[in-house]
Formats: structure tokens, sequence, C-alpha cells
């Protein structure tokens, strides 16, 4: 009698855990009835009260925003072309481009990507603005293209032991975006002063937006490449010789362009050969 009991107990408990809440009445009981009969009618809700009627907490107010301290485009351009004049060696140059807050690009790249190579060099080349790769690393032509322009230069037995490497840009544009004008004119007083620290005898442009920035000219890089230009300007003791080529990372996107790099890059080892920087009697390795 006792087992039973407890059984019937334990029943219970797990159909109560299980949900169950009526239990057998003595007595039958209509649920259609219960259910036809009218209820009662809720309460009103309560009136709203008008938000003007309602207290107000008593908060103090936000302190405004800071102010973003930003530069006009032409105050950048001042601001780039005083720092830069200041500067008397490469080492300070690149103080000054890391300390300079007129570009925008600066707040969203990881590093200042400011030149890689020999800084006496006879040749300077000059790129369009770092990639994701050089972000990273902090140096230009580090990526994919930048290894595959030192493998182009290495056939005129050139490395970065012999050649000084920046780009028109010291920060990378999100999502390897082409660089705007406002962009460009902004980093170009830092460049400028660049070269004359390097002093070099001859000049690469490497793809469009360098060479259209230092030819002055709204000509593509199919018509640019391949030809020596003088380039000026006001701090350069002499014009230089410069010659525009296409980027690496073209050549990667239309390999049936290679056979025009490799004219440049012979043309590059040509002008350097009548200016006395390679012996005219070094031949070109065959890229083959």
């Amino acid at each position: 009698m006792t087992q039973l009991r407890n059984d019937t107990l334990a029943g219970l408990e797990w159909q109560a855990a299980m949900g169950a809440e009526d239990y057998i009445l003595d007595a039958p009981q209509d649920r259609y009835a219960e259910s036809a009969a009218p209820t009662a009618k809720a309460a009103p809700a309560p009136h709203p009260v008008p938000a003007a009627a309602r207290p107000k907490p008593s908060l103090a107010p936000a302190p405004p925003p800071a102010p973003v301290a930003s530069l006009g485009a032409a105050d950048a351009v001042a601001e780039a072309r005083r720092l830069a004049a200041a500067c008397a060696s490469l080492e300070e140059l690149r103080a000054a481009v890391e300390g300079f807050e007129g570009c925008p690009l600066k707040r969203t790249a990881t590093t200042t990507v400011f030149g890689d190579g020999f800084p006496q060099a006879d040749v300077m080349f000059i790129g369009e603005a770092p990639g994701r790769d050089e972000d990273r690393q902090g140096k230009p032509f580090v990526g994919v293209s930048g290894r595959m322009l030192d493998r182009m230069l290495g056939f005129i037995n050139l490395d970065r032991t012999r050649f000084y490497i920046t780009n028109s840009l010291y920060w990378w544009p999100p999502g390897n975006r082409t660089p705007t004008d406002g962009e460009v004119a902004t980093c170009l007083p830092f460049l400028q002063r660049q070269i004359e620290l390097v002093n070099p005898r001859l000049l690469v442009l490497v793809g469009g937006r360098a060479a259209k920035t230092f030819f002055a000219t709204s000509q593509g890089i199919t018509r640019l490449r391949g030809s020596w230009r003088d380039y000026s300007h006001p701090g350069l003791a002499a014009a230089i010789p410069a010659l525009a080529m296409f980027h690496p990372a073209y050549l990667l996107r239309s390999p049936e362009q290679k056979r025009l790099a490799w004219r440049d890059i012979l043309a590059l080892r040509a002008r350097m050969a009548e200016s006395g920087i390679l012996p005219p009697s070094l031949p070109p390795r065959s890229p083959g």
C-alpha cells in the first residue's frame, strides 16, 4: 500500500513538472458554457499624460563634442610646403611627413610609407600609392607588384642598393583606390623636397598617376610610357630626365604589355650607360 501511494505521488509530481495544472473533479464541468459566458470588462487604460506635462529628468546637459582639427586643401598644401622647406635631410623630412596631419588618408592608414633604397642613388623611382602590403610593412613596392618590379630591374643588374624608390602618396588609399588630385597635391611639396635631397640623375615614373603629375599632362600612361621628358621645379638646380613606364600591377592584369615594359627597361639601361651610371659593357640579362 505504501509503495502504491509513493508511485501515485511520483506520477503526480512528474505531471506537474510537465506542466499539468488541472485535476479530475467529483462532478462534470461544462467548459463550453464557461467559454460562452460574458467576461468581465477590462478596466480602461489610463489616459496618456501629454509629453509636455511629464516631469523632465534633471540631467546635466551633455558637453559638446571636441572640435576635430582639420586643414583645408589650400592650407594643407601651404603647411606641407613650409614643413618640407625646413628639412635638411631625408631623416628630417621623414619625421615631418610622419607628423603631418593635413592628409585625411593618414587617419585610415596603418603606417607612413616614406621611401626605400639607397638615399644617394643616381636613379629614383616614383610610384602611385602604397598598397595593403606596403601599408603593413611601411616600405614602398614590397607586395606582389613590388617583387615583380625588383625582378624587372634585376634584368639590367639594378637593385635597391643602387636605386631609391617612393610613391606619390605616403599613405594607403583604402581599397587601393586611385589617388585623388587633392591627395596628390597635398603630398607633392614633400615629394619635391624628397627629390631635391636624393638629387638623382634620372627619374622613373611608375604608373599613370605619377607620370601625369610630374609631366603635368592629362594623357594616359599608354601614350606617356617609353619617352624621356625633362622634369624640373624651382628647388632643383637642373632639370632631371624622366622616363614613364607601366606600373607592375597593370602588367599583372595585362601580361601582353610586358613586351613594352621590357623596351622601357632597356631604354632605362641605355640611358644609365650613357650617363655613366652603368658601365656600357655590362649586358642586360634576358627575361626569358
